[in-house]
């Protein structure tokens, strides 16, 4: 985002002498920047426990395959706001995330009900029904006083035989400054990767043409891209197609076409564990309006993945999750959470 004329104008009246800086008023000149904090995470199958006729949910139904109950449904909410909660107090002064997005949830409902968990919240909620077979999507909670939603739009990603996420782009403000928040939850690697990569590529090229839209406008556009793609950063849908990369310096040279990715600031060795393999397939990428130094901005160590020590797998550090196969360990999802710290100017 470029700096705003009266910033400009100012720091050219002060150059030039013709206002001396004691004349600014103190809190224009100590003002400390304002952070805001982006919460990311799978919830692994949050489903209520009612039977949908218009999807495939059964199994998550008292009498389904998992015996989904009104008591497991609560340990679901439990466990979900507690990480909520420590994150809130490890990463963010006590507060809670300023945006909260969430994959695999059934529906609004169950989005306002773990939201009431968090006590004194002023969370407002953006939920999109997609064709998922299942009928699990991705919501976004956001906080009222720190952040505007002022429009919202879905992409269907347009596949010969699955029906899957669509593509969810937010127009946000957060004060000034507006923010594009593009939230993505890819087709599985079911089957096998070679099978299913086809239908992740499409969905990046998706992705790809409504990012390009928003950079044909302004390719200065602060714009945050989320989401479980299913495919690591090194794939070809990821790395070639969206143009993500782990250095800043080729994004601030090619803001068009280049997109910086999180994960290039942690040594932390993924999101999800499986088949005794890590996997970065949760990521968060940024375009070079937020690697400068105005407007909305990312914070110093901005990227945590977030993984307490009792929500990981004391043998691998692995996530913990609520299903095993079809075992219910009843943990908390098979993902760590993502948070991005930005602040603006």
């Amino acid at each position: 985002m470029q700096t705003s004329s009266a910033a400009r104008y100012l720091f050219l009246l002060l150059t030039l002498n013709i206002i001396p800086a004691t004349l600014i008023p103190f809190s224009a000149r100590c003002e400390e920047p304002k952070t805001l904090t982006v919460l990311w995470w799978n919830v692994e199958n949050l489903f209520d426990t009612i039977d949908d006729p218009q999807t495939d949910d059964d199994e998550f139904t008292p009498r389904g395959k998992k015996q989904w109950t009104s008591r497991k449904l609560a340990v679901k909410y439990l466990r979900l706001s507690h990480v909520i909660k420590l994150a809130s107090i490890n990463l963010n002064n006590g507060s809670y995330p300023d945006i909260i997005a969430l994959a695999e949830v059934e529906n609004r409902h169950v989005v306002k009900t773990l939201l009431s968990f968090l006590p004194g919240h002023e969370y407002e909620i953006v939920h999109h029904d997609s064709e998922d077979p299942r009928g699990i999507d991705i919501s976004l909670a956001y906080n009222r006083s720190s952040v505007s939603v002022i429009s919202s739009r879905a992409f269907r990603v347009e596949l010969e035989q699955l029906r899957t996420r669509d593509i969810l782009l937010y127009e946000l403000s957060l004060g000034p400054y507006p923010l594009y928040l593009l939230l993505n939850h890819w087709p599985s690697r079911s089957f096998s990767k070679a099978w299913s990569e086809p239908s992740r590529t499409e969905a990046a090229r998706t992705l790809r043409s409504v990012i390009d839209s928003l950079r044909t406008i302004d390719p200065y556009h602060d714009i945050i891209v989320a989401g479980d793609f299913n495919d690591e950063p090194h794939n070809k849908s990821i790395s070639e197609v969206l143009g993500s990369v782990t250095e800043k310096q080729p994004v601030l040279r090619a803001c068009k076409s280049k997109l910086y990715n999180l994960w290039a600031e942690t040594d932390a060795p993924g999101s999800y564990y499986y088949r005794n393999t890590w996997n970065r397939l949760d990521q968060i990428l940024v375009s070079c309006g937020l690697l400068d130094s105005s407007g909305i901005m990312l914070q110093r160590n901005p990227f945590t993945c977030f993984s307490p020590e009792h929500i990981r797998n004391p043998a691998n550090g692995s996530p913990l999750p609520a299903w095993k196969g079809g075992r219910y360990p009843g943990g908390y999802s098979d993902h760590f959470p993502l948070i991005l710290r930005i602040a603006t100017e």
